[in-house]
Protein backbone atom coordinates (compact mmCIF):
# COMPACT_ATOMS: atom_id res chain seq x y z
CA UNK A 1 0.00 0.00 0.00
CA UNK A 2 1.47 3.33 -1.08
CA UNK A 3 1.68 6.42 1.13
CA UNK A 4 -1.20 8.13 -0.70
CA UNK A 5 -3.36 5.02 -0.33
CA UNK A 6 -2.60 4.90 3.39
CA UNK A 7 -3.63 8.56 3.77
CA UNK A 8 -6.82 7.92 1.81
CA UNK A 9 -7.60 4.84 3.94
CA UNK A 10 -7.05 6.81 7.18
CA UNK A 11 -9.30 9.59 5.85
CA UNK A 12 -12.07 7.08 5.11
CA UNK A 13 -11.79 5.56 8.60
CA UNK A 14 -11.85 9.02 10.21
CA UNK A 15 -14.88 9.98 8.12
CA UNK A 16 -16.74 6.85 9.20
CA UNK A 17 -15.93 7.49 12.86
CA UNK A 18 -17.14 11.08 12.58
CA UNK A 19 -20.31 9.93 10.80
CA UNK A 20 -21.11 7.43 13.57
CA UNK A 21 -20.46 10.10 16.22
CA UNK A 22 -22.72 12.53 14.34
CA UNK A 23 -25.53 9.95 14.26
CA UNK A 24 -25.29 9.48 18.03
CA UNK A 25 -25.60 13.24 18.56
CA UNK A 26 -28.28 13.88 15.94
CA UNK A 27 -30.55 10.90 16.67
CA UNK A 28 -32.02 12.29 19.95
CA UNK A 29 -32.76 15.57 18.16
CA UNK A 30 -34.40 13.62 15.34
CA UNK A 31 -36.60 11.80 17.89
CA UNK A 32 -37.59 15.13 19.40
CA UNK A 33 -38.67 16.44 15.99
CA UNK A 34 -40.71 13.39 14.97
CA UNK A 35 -42.41 13.14 18.37
CA UNK A 36 -43.34 16.81 18.23
CA UNK A 37 -45.76 16.06 15.37
CA UNK A 38 -47.34 12.91 16.84
CA UNK A 39 -50.58 12.56 18.81
CA UNK A 40 -50.04 11.86 22.51
CA UNK A 41 -51.03 8.20 22.16
CA UNK A 42 -48.40 7.49 19.53
CA UNK A 43 -45.67 9.15 21.60
CA UNK A 44 -46.52 6.97 24.59
CA UNK A 45 -46.91 3.73 22.62
CA UNK A 46 -43.77 3.92 20.44
CA UNK A 47 -41.37 6.81 20.80
CA UNK A 48 -39.06 5.79 17.94
CA UNK A 49 -41.72 5.12 15.29
CA UNK A 50 -42.53 7.62 12.57
CA UNK A 51 -45.87 9.43 12.97
CA UNK A 52 -48.89 7.94 11.22
CA UNK A 53 -50.06 11.49 10.52
CA UNK A 54 -48.51 14.87 11.17
CA UNK A 55 -50.19 16.87 13.94
CA UNK A 56 -49.47 20.52 13.18
CA UNK A 57 -52.01 21.38 15.90
CA UNK A 58 -49.32 20.52 18.48
CA UNK A 59 -47.38 23.59 17.37
CA UNK A 60 -50.35 25.92 17.10
CA UNK A 61 -51.48 24.95 20.61
CA UNK A 62 -47.99 25.38 22.08
CA UNK A 63 -47.41 28.75 20.38
CA UNK A 64 -50.64 30.09 21.85
CA UNK A 65 -50.25 28.44 25.27
CA UNK A 66 -46.69 29.55 25.93
CA UNK A 67 -47.14 33.02 24.37
CA UNK A 68 -44.29 32.34 21.99
CA UNK A 69 -43.91 35.89 20.67
CA UNK A 70 -43.45 37.39 24.13
CA UNK A 71 -41.02 34.71 25.27
CA UNK A 72 -39.07 34.94 22.00
CA UNK A 73 -38.58 38.65 22.72
CA UNK A 74 -37.43 37.79 26.26
CA UNK A 75 -34.84 35.37 24.89
CA UNK A 76 -33.74 37.87 22.27
CA UNK A 77 -33.34 40.66 24.83
CA UNK A 78 -31.44 38.53 27.35
CA UNK A 79 -29.15 37.09 24.67
CA UNK A 80 -28.44 40.49 23.08
CA UNK A 81 -27.54 42.06 26.44
CA UNK A 82 -25.35 39.11 27.38
CA UNK A 83 -23.52 38.97 24.04
CA UNK A 84 -22.96 42.75 23.86
CA UNK A 85 -21.39 42.88 27.33
CA UNK A 86 -19.26 39.79 26.77
CA UNK A 87 -17.86 41.09 23.47
CA UNK A 88 -17.11 44.61 24.74
CA UNK A 89 -15.52 43.70 28.07
CA UNK A 90 -13.75 40.52 26.96
CA UNK A 91 -12.15 42.04 23.86
CA UNK A 92 -11.04 45.26 25.57
CA UNK A 93 -9.66 43.49 28.65
CA UNK A 94 -7.84 40.95 26.45
CA UNK A 95 -6.27 43.82 24.51
CA UNK A 96 -4.90 45.51 27.62
CA UNK A 97 -3.73 42.27 29.21
CA UNK A 98 -1.99 41.20 26.01
CA UNK A 99 -0.31 44.52 25.22
CA UNK A 100 0.77 45.55 28.74
CA UNK A 101 2.44 42.51 30.19
CA UNK A 102 3.64 42.93 33.78
CA UNK A 103 3.04 41.29 37.14
CA UNK A 104 -0.20 43.21 37.67
CA UNK A 105 -1.73 42.21 34.35
CA UNK A 106 -0.57 38.63 34.98
CA UNK A 107 -2.55 38.62 38.24
CA UNK A 108 -5.54 40.24 36.51
CA UNK A 109 -5.41 37.65 33.73
CA UNK A 110 -5.38 34.86 36.31
CA UNK A 111 -8.37 36.37 38.12
CA UNK A 112 -10.32 36.72 34.87
CA UNK A 113 -9.73 33.20 33.57
CA UNK A 114 -9.93 31.27 36.87
CA UNK A 115 -13.77 31.36 37.04
CA UNK A 116 -13.82 28.97 34.07
CA UNK A 117 -12.68 26.27 36.51
CA UNK A 118 -15.43 26.90 39.08
CA UNK A 119 -18.64 24.80 38.64
CA UNK A 120 -21.77 26.95 38.56
CA UNK A 121 -23.54 24.65 41.04
CA UNK A 122 -21.07 25.60 43.78
CA UNK A 123 -22.00 29.28 43.67
CA UNK A 124 -25.63 29.32 42.48
CA UNK A 125 -27.23 29.71 45.94
CA UNK A 126 -24.87 32.52 46.90
CA UNK A 127 -25.41 34.13 43.50
CA UNK A 128 -29.18 34.02 43.92
CA UNK A 129 -28.97 35.72 47.33
CA UNK A 130 -26.63 38.42 46.03
CA UNK A 131 -28.81 39.10 42.98
CA UNK A 132 -31.85 39.47 45.25
CA UNK A 133 -29.98 42.01 47.37
CA UNK A 134 -28.88 44.15 44.41
CA UNK A 135 -32.24 43.71 42.61
CA UNK A 136 -30.93 41.90 39.52
CA UNK A 137 -33.15 38.84 39.94
CA UNK A 138 -36.58 38.55 38.28
CA UNK A 139 -35.32 40.87 35.56
CA UNK A 140 -34.48 40.22 31.92
CA UNK A 141 -31.84 42.96 31.97
CA UNK A 142 -30.43 41.60 35.22
CA UNK A 143 -30.18 38.09 33.78
CA UNK A 144 -28.40 39.40 30.67
CA UNK A 145 -25.88 41.23 32.87
CA UNK A 146 -25.23 38.07 34.89
CA UNK A 147 -24.16 36.28 31.74
CA UNK A 148 -21.30 38.76 31.47
CA UNK A 149 -19.65 37.27 34.52
CA UNK A 150 -19.99 33.70 33.26
CA UNK A 151 -19.13 34.41 29.61
CA UNK A 152 -16.26 36.89 29.87
CA UNK A 153 -13.60 34.44 31.21
CA UNK A 154 -13.78 32.08 28.23
CA UNK A 155 -14.23 34.91 25.71
CA UNK A 156 -11.27 36.84 27.15
CA UNK A 157 -9.16 33.69 26.95
CA UNK A 158 -10.07 33.22 23.28
CA UNK A 159 -9.49 36.90 22.45
CA UNK A 160 -6.15 36.97 24.29
CA UNK A 161 -4.81 33.99 22.35
CA UNK A 162 -5.88 35.53 19.05
CA UNK A 163 -4.53 38.95 20.04
CA UNK A 164 -1.03 37.48 20.24
CA UNK A 165 -1.13 36.94 16.46
CA UNK A 166 -1.61 40.69 15.77
CA UNK A 167 1.79 42.47 15.50
CA UNK A 168 2.43 45.14 18.12
CA UNK A 169 3.93 47.31 15.39
CA UNK A 170 0.35 48.16 14.37
CA UNK A 171 -0.23 49.74 17.79
CA UNK A 172 3.07 51.61 17.63
CA UNK A 173 2.23 53.04 14.22
CA UNK A 174 -1.17 54.19 15.52
CA UNK A 175 0.43 55.86 18.55
CA UNK A 176 2.92 57.67 16.32
CA UNK A 177 -0.02 59.00 14.29
CA UNK A 178 -1.55 60.38 17.50
CA UNK A 179 -4.14 57.72 18.31
CA UNK A 180 -4.69 56.87 21.97
CA UNK A 181 -5.24 53.42 23.44
CA UNK A 182 -9.02 53.49 23.09
CA UNK A 183 -8.91 54.89 19.53
CA UNK A 184 -6.33 52.30 18.50
CA UNK A 185 -8.39 49.46 19.87
CA UNK A 186 -11.71 50.71 18.50
CA UNK A 187 -10.57 51.74 15.01
CA UNK A 188 -7.70 49.36 14.25
CA UNK A 189 -7.48 46.33 16.53
CA UNK A 190 -11.15 45.43 17.00
CA UNK A 191 -11.90 45.24 13.23
CA UNK A 192 -9.05 42.71 12.98
CA UNK A 193 -10.87 40.56 15.54
CA UNK A 194 -13.88 40.00 13.27
CA UNK A 195 -13.43 36.25 12.79
CA UNK A 196 -12.83 35.48 16.47
CA UNK A 197 -15.68 37.81 17.46
CA UNK A 198 -18.10 35.79 15.33
CA UNK A 199 -16.74 32.63 16.95
CA UNK A 200 -17.50 34.01 20.41
CA UNK A 201 -20.95 35.20 19.28
CA UNK A 202 -21.96 31.80 17.89
CA UNK A 203 -20.75 29.87 20.92
CA UNK A 204 -22.35 32.24 23.43
CA UNK A 205 -25.65 32.56 21.55
CA UNK A 206 -25.99 28.76 21.60
CA UNK A 207 -25.24 28.78 25.34
CA UNK A 208 -27.37 31.73 26.49
CA UNK A 209 -30.37 31.01 24.27
CA UNK A 210 -30.65 27.38 25.41
CA UNK A 211 -29.58 27.85 29.04
CA UNK A 212 -31.95 26.41 31.61
CA UNK A 213 -30.47 26.52 35.12
CA UNK A 214 -29.64 30.22 35.50
CA UNK A 215 -33.01 31.41 34.11
CA UNK A 216 -34.73 28.84 36.34
CA UNK A 217 -33.11 30.49 39.38
CA UNK A 218 -33.48 34.11 38.29
CA UNK A 219 -36.58 34.68 36.12
CA UNK A 220 -38.88 31.71 36.72
CA UNK A 221 -41.18 33.48 39.17
CA UNK A 222 -43.01 35.54 36.54
CA UNK A 223 -44.51 34.72 33.13
CA UNK A 224 -43.38 38.17 31.98
CA UNK A 225 -39.69 37.27 32.33
CA UNK A 226 -39.58 33.55 31.48
CA UNK A 227 -37.51 32.18 28.62
CA UNK A 228 -38.57 29.72 25.93
CA UNK A 229 -36.81 26.76 27.55
CA UNK A 230 -38.50 27.45 30.88
CA UNK A 231 -41.88 27.66 29.17
CA UNK A 232 -41.26 24.31 27.46
CA UNK A 233 -40.62 22.77 30.87
CA UNK A 234 -44.13 23.72 32.02
CA UNK A 235 -45.53 20.88 29.89
CA UNK A 236 -43.56 18.40 32.02
CA UNK A 237 -45.54 17.60 35.19
CA UNK A 238 -44.85 15.51 38.27
CA UNK A 239 -47.71 13.10 37.60
CA UNK A 240 -48.66 13.80 34.00
CA UNK A 241 -46.44 14.96 31.13
CA UNK A 242 -47.89 16.13 27.82
CA UNK A 243 -45.00 14.73 25.80
CA UNK A 244 -46.28 15.78 22.38
CA UNK A 245 -46.60 19.38 23.55
CA UNK A 246 -43.30 19.27 25.44
CA UNK A 247 -41.46 18.08 22.33
CA UNK A 248 -43.10 20.75 20.16
CA UNK A 249 -42.21 23.42 22.72
CA UNK A 250 -38.58 22.29 22.82
CA UNK A 251 -38.36 22.38 19.02
CA UNK A 252 -39.71 25.94 19.02
CA UNK A 253 -37.30 26.87 21.81
CA UNK A 254 -34.08 25.61 20.21
CA UNK A 255 -34.91 26.20 16.53
CA UNK A 256 -33.72 29.86 16.43
CA UNK A 257 -30.32 28.96 17.88
CA UNK A 258 -29.95 26.08 15.41
CA UNK A 259 -30.69 28.44 12.52
CA UNK A 260 -28.14 30.95 13.83
CA UNK A 261 -25.55 28.18 14.14
CA UNK A 262 -26.19 26.93 10.60
CA UNK A 263 -25.69 30.38 9.09
CA UNK A 264 -22.70 31.39 11.24
CA UNK A 265 -20.86 28.11 11.77
CA UNK A 266 -18.34 28.94 9.04
CA UNK A 267 -17.06 31.80 11.19
CA UNK A 268 -16.04 29.34 13.92
CA UNK A 269 -13.77 27.58 11.43
CA UNK A 270 -12.50 30.92 10.09
CA UNK A 271 -11.65 32.08 13.61
CA UNK A 272 -9.70 28.93 14.41
CA UNK A 273 -7.91 28.86 11.03
CA UNK A 274 -7.07 32.58 11.16
CA UNK A 275 -5.38 32.17 14.53
CA UNK A 276 -3.45 29.13 13.34
CA UNK A 277 -2.29 30.76 10.08
CA UNK A 278 -1.28 34.06 11.63
CA UNK A 279 0.50 32.27 14.45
Amino acid sequence: MTLSQKKKFKLIILTLIMAVAAVFYIYPVFLMFINSVKPFGEVVSDVIALPSKIEISNYTYVIEKMQYGKLFFNNLMITAIGIAGIIVFASSSAYILNRRRNKYTAIASLLITTPMLIPFQTIMITLLKVMNVIHLSNSRVGLGIQYWGFGIPMAAFIYSNFMSTIPKEIDESAFIDGAGTFRTFRSIIFPLLKSVTFTVIVLDVMWIWNDFLLPLLMVNSSNETKTLVLAAYTFVGQFNTQWHYAMAAMVLAILPSIIIFIFLQKYIVEGVVAGAVKG
